[in-house]
C-alpha cells in the first residue's frame, strides 16, 4: 500500500503566526488513529530521523503529524533553518499551546482520521507542552513524553543571571551546530510567570488519568532519569520505559543521512506503536 507523505502543509493561526505540518498516513486508509508529535526546545519537525520515524507510525497503520511551532525560529520559506531569531526570542509556552491546538483543530476534521482515537507525543520541550496539553483538551486520549521535561519552572537563570536577563530584556542561547546566538527575550519568563499554574507539569501529570507512555535514555545529556522517574511517579496511569544508554535524540543527529532509524530511535518508536496500539484496540 502506497505511503502517503504531504509536506509543508500551511497551518493559519490568528493568535500567533501560520506555520507547517507534514502528514504521512497510507494512501486510501480511512479511520486512522491520529498521532501529533511536537518537537522540542531548538528543534523542528524536519531535524534528523523524525520523517523516518513518521514513515514508521504511518506504515503502523496511523495518521502522523509532525509540526513547526509557529515561534521556533524557521519560517514558511526556510522550515530547516533558524531564520527568523527574532521570533524565536519572542517564542513563550501560550504561544506553543495555541500552535498545538491549531494543529489538533486542522487535522481533527480530516476524512481519514479517527475523531475518537488521538494520541500526542512531545520530544524534550515539546513533551512538557504535551503533558499540559493532554491534560487539557478531552480529545486527547493518550499521551506520550519522548524524553520530556518534569518541569519548566527550574529551567529558568539563577539569581544573578535573571537579574542581567530582567535588566537587558534579553539574553542569549548558543546553538553550537549553527553558531547562532540565539535570543530569548524576558516576555518569555513572564508569559510563564503569568500562567504559572497552568504552566505546571506537575499538576498536569498528577490530574492525568489518561494512558501516558513515558520513554527516558539512561544516558540522556540534556533530561536526566529523575525527570521521567518524577513524571512516572506523579500520574497514576503512566508507564516508564527505559532505554539503556540512549542519549536525548535516541541515536539521531542534524542531518541524519541515513535511510534507517538509529537503533535506540527504533527501540523507541516501536514501543510508542505497540503502546498506542495496546489502548486503540
Amino acid at each position: 500500500m502506497k505511503l502517503n507523505i504531504e509536506k509543508d502543509i500551511i497551518i493559519k493561526s490568528l493568535e500567533t503566526r501560520s506555520f507547517l505540518a507534514d502528514a504521512f498516513y497510507l494512501e486510501n486508509e480511512k479511520n486512522l488513529p491520529l498521532i501529533i508529535f511536537a518537537h522540542g526546545y531548538k528543534g523542528y519537525k524536519d531535524w534528523g530521523a523524525w520523517d523516518l520515524m513518521a514513515e514508521e507510525f504511518a506504515k503502523a497503520g496511523f495518521f502522523f503529524v509532525k509540526f513547526n511551532f509557529s515561534h521556533n525560529g524557521t519560517t514558511i520559506d526556510q522550515p530547516s533553518d533558524f531564520a527568523d531569531l527574532e521570533a524565536f526570542g519572542n517564542n513563550n509556552y501560550s504561544k506553543e499551546m495555541s500552535d498545538y491546538d491549531e494543529v489538533l483543530n486542522h487535522f481533527y476534521h480530516h476524512p481519514n482520521i479517527d475523531k475518537d482515537k488521538i494520541a500526542i507525543i512531545g520530544h524534550s520541550r515539546g513533551g512538557g507542552i504535551s503533558v499540559i496539553k493532554a491534560f487539557e483538551d478531552d480529545r486527547v486520549k493518550v499521551l506520550i513524553s519522548l524524553a520530556g521535561v518534569s518541569s519548566f519552572k527550574y529551567r529558568f537563570p539563577t539569581k544573578d543571571r535573571f537579574e542581567e536577563w530582567k535588566n537587558a530584556g534579553v539574553m542569549y542561547s548558543e546553538n553550537k551546530r549553527t553558531n547562532q546566538n540565539m535570543p530569548h527575550y524576558f516576555q518569555f519568563f513572564e508569559d510563564f510567570k503569568n500562567n504559572e499554574t497552568r504552566f505546571d507539569i506537575q499538576r498536569a501529570a498528577q490530574s492525568l488519568v489518561k494512558p501516558f507512555l513515558i520513554i527516558q535514555g539512561t544516558e540522556d545529556e540534556a533530561i536526566k532519569e529523575k525527570e521521567a522517574f518524577l513524571l512516572n511517579e506523579w500520574c497514576k496511569t503512566s508507564e516508564l520505559v527505559l532505554i539503556q544508554k540512549a542519549n536525548h535524540t535516541f541515536g539521531a543527529k542534524e542531518p541524519w543521512t541515513g535511510n534507517q532509524l538509529p537503533q535506540d530511535l527504533e527501540m523507541a518508536t516501536s514501543t510508542m506503536i505497540r503502546f498506542i496500539k495496546a489502548h486503540f484496540v
